[in-house]
């Protein structure tokens, strides 16, 4: 009998490992950009055609390679970062594993070249579908240069997994930043198709940002510095002024890694607790410092997601300093410590310290921790119950509770499931006068009960259809502008909206590139307030960028969504009787009127029958 089970070819292999490591262009970007820092570069440049599918070249002035190292940096698992397990523990350079130059070289072609100060010549390497092809000596400059080609030319079938350029070329982005962000002292440039998108001279980490950011952000920061034997933590959160209603600039960075975590983003929110929106999102850049040894980088392909030691340790830390940076800066309110008259007639003061007292004192863990070495993070062990569902908090979605045995539990699922049904039961009499209630909820009387409706809601509803109907049958009328403003854009969001103008022409805005991440808003849609064209524009980005839903929508119908949510009637916005009036009508005049475009109810339907059996009748 014949054996079956057999070892991969080399290139089976190292094409199966690339599908973690390399999921598109953007992954290449973020694992060569991060060897050019841990080969110490100072330059670094990355070039980019056809939104990284045609071209990935990276150069770097770095200490580069002799001709056998540039050839086993090539093959899996090759890695000059660790030598034994203890190495793996105290991991200080972004690469480690070997893996990054093995998967690039199995799914696409590539070109080194490479070159030491102590060698006059260098080395030039070229590789397909993981074998190599050629290898010669050559002059070049020294440091390296890395090009990947033709990326997934061997796997066609993910070839066409890849978004459009403008999708894939934003995820370029985004990685590029991350890398020039942990890397201030480092000059950084992007040139895509020959035209050069970033320009980032070496400097500060405050430089770094407002070059990323963009100089809005210049006079909007509030510096974070805290210092402990445990951890250290700098960087900057945004101004009040500067929270979006949607997951703006946010960046965490551990040992000068991006990484996300929903359970530090947590901390950071508890932080501005009271001070922005609860509906809004603070802007951050934050780099924390810790000995490698208390962390895990090795639990994800990307490295994006690590592990901490003690997790309750650095979210005290995280959200203890943002809220002494906030007031430093007198943002937050600060508390008054003159001391009260009455309280030095109590017994704790007035009584002797004795010595037995002293002596408990001296020996309690709250002695020891303002008064020993590397006790300052020391947190007595307790049960991590209530730390075990933290996830939870952000699974659920936003107003679910559970109400358990609660009779009314059944009335209101009845209530919902009335409502998935159009002008189920909706009998509005002329005579009923709709009043306002919380300056957010509108009370109709209909003629076996009534309906309360979420204006904001339901006026998204509204809108929506409207833009809806007219964009897909024919352009919005645009109302030209008589003095057009100039709109400044981050790189990032100038490559996005240069994707979008042709599709908000067709929802009304007429915006034309005015060079330099920079556009003229020339004419908006017929039907909106002039004034705040700017604004409008820059929180259509905004949410654009954080569409989230798992149904694929074109980008003409993540616009329409996006802009009806953006010009609706908000919560607490108080409306007169006619205003009221003539919103019911037009829910009920759309094609889906109980419902918003993402799901959720514009009213509720309370029935007489219902209301009789809620007072027992």
């Amino acid at each position: 009998m014949s054996n079956i089970i057999q070892l991969l070819p080399d290139n089976i292999a190292n094409q199966i490992a690339a599908g973690e490591v390399i999921q598109r262009p953007a992954s290449a970007v973020k694992e060569l950009l991060e060897n050019a820092v841990d080969a110490g570069a100072s330059r670094i440049r990355l070039l980019i055609n056809d939104a990284g599918k045609a071209l990935v070249q990276v150069i770097d002035n770095g200490k580069g390679m002799n001709e056998t190292d540039a050839r086993m940096a090539f093959e899996r698992h090759a890695t000059s970062k660790i030598k034994s397990i203890e190495d793996l523990f105290h991991i200080k350079t972004m690469g480690f594993r070997g893996e990054a130059l093995a998967s690039i070289a199995a799914v696409a072609q590539v070109e080194l070249k490479t070159k030491r100060a102590e060698d006059e010549l260098g080395s030039f390497i070229t590789i397909e579908n993981s074998k190599v092809e050629s290898q010669e000596a050559c002059a070049t400059p020294v440091g390296t240069s890395i090009s990947m080609k033709n990326l997934f030319f061997n796997v066609p079938a993910r070839r066409n997994f890849l978004k459009s350029n403008a999708a894939e070329t934003r995820h370029i982005v985004d990685e590029f930043i991350r890398v020039a962000m942990a890397f201030p002292s480092v000059f950084f440039s992007l040139t895509s198709n020959g035209q050069e998108v970033f320009h980032l001279e070496a400097g500060s980490s405050k430089q770094r940002i407002v070059q990323v950011l963009g100089n809005s952000y210049n006079a909007k920061l509030v510096t974070v510095l805290e210092e402990t034997d445990y951890m250290n933590i700098t960087g900057f959160i945004g101004k009040p002024e500067t929270a979006r209603k949607t997951r703006g600039d946010q960046y965490f960075f551990v040992n000068n890694r991006f990484i996300r975590s929903a359970y530090l983003n947590h901390a950071v929110n508890a932080a501005f607790e009271g001070i922005i929106a609860k509906d809004s999102y603070p802007s951050y850049v934050l780099y924390i410092d810790l000995d490698p040894a208390h962390i895990d980088i090795n639990v994800h392909p990307t490295k994006q997601e690590i592990k901490f030691e003690d997790e309750k340790i650095i979210y005290a830390f995280v959200q203890a300093a943002i809220k002494h940076a906030l007031a430093q800066f007198s943002i937050a309110p600060s508390l008054d410590f003159s001391l009260n008259a009455d309280i030095q007639g109590l017994d704790a003061v007035s009584k002797p310290f004795t010595g037995q007292q002293q002596a408990a004192a001296v020996s309690s863990n709250l002695y020891k921790a303002f008064t020993q070495k590397n006790q300052a993070h020391f947190i007595e062990p307790t049960s991590k119950a209530e730390l075990r569902n933290w996830k939870d908090f952000f699974d659920k979605p936003a107003g679910s509770f559970e109400m358990n045995g609660d009779p009314i539990q059944s009335e209101i699922k009845q209530l919902k499931s009335d409502t998935s049904i159009p002008n189920s039961g909706v009998d509005i009499p002329d005579s009923s006068k709709p009043f306002q209630l919380h300056n957010t909820y509108i009370v109709v009387a209909t003629t076996n009960g009534f309906i309360l409706v979420h204006q904001q809601l339901a006026h998204e509803r509204v809108l929506y259809e409207q833009y809806s109907q007219a964009a897909h049958s024919q352009q919005v009328p645009t109302q030209k502008s008589l003095f057009p403003i100039t709109l400044e854009l981050a790189a990032s969001d100038a490559v996005l909206l240069q994707d979008l103008l042709a599709d908000l022409q067709t929802i009304g805005y007429l915006i034309e590139p005015f060079g330099n991440n920079s556009f003229v808003i020339q004419g908006t849609p017929a039907d909106i307030i002039l004034g705040n064209e700017k604004h409008a524009i820059e929180m259509l980005i905004e949410q654009y960028k954080h569409f989230s839903t798992e149904i694929k929508f074109s980008k003409r119908e993540k616009l329409i969504r996006c802009m009806a949510k953006q010009q609706c009637i908000k919560a607490g916005q108080a409306l007169e009787q006619k205003e009221m009036t003539a919103l019911i009508a037009a829910v009920f005049e759309c094609n889906t009127p109980n419902i918003t475009p993402t799901g959720s109810p514009t009213y509720l339907a309370f029935k007489e029958d219902y209301l009789s059996r809620m007072f027992g009748r």
